[in-house]
């Protein structure tokens, strides 16, 4: 794979293997639908990978979800080291709203 490891785990950390405790970390990105994909990269990779492979996995345009951590968003070349994030992680992928109107009354009293 590219770095990224998508791996839908049910709420279990992967299991570490020998010599690798420092390079990656495991992260959960929450959908708004309340779905958590689990996925393990390395700490200097590009979120960016990892947000292409949610949209991805979720079938939907890279421009049509916000990443979130921490209540920021999240630019695909950010690293994990970079957020100083911790394992464990939840990044939050938030549906764009677009479209809409304002409705503003004309009416003055």
């Amino acid at each position: 794979m590219s770095g990224v490891e998508d791996t839908p785990i049910s709420g279990e950390q992967q299991e570490k293997k020998p010599g690798d405790q420092g390079q990656h970390i495991n992260l959960k990105v929450k959908g708004q639908d309340g779905n958590d994909i689990f996925f393990r990269i390395k700490r200097s990779t590009q979120l960016r990978k990892l947000m292409n492979a949610y949209c991805d996995r979720q079938s939907v345009d890279f421009n049509a979800i916000a990443f979130l951590f921490d209540g920021r968003r999240l630019r695909g070349e950010q690293t994990p080291d970079e957020l100083e994030m911790e394992d464990g992680d939840e990044i939050d992928a938030m549906l764009h709203q677009t479209g809409g109107r304002a409705v503003v009354s004309l009416d003055t009293v």
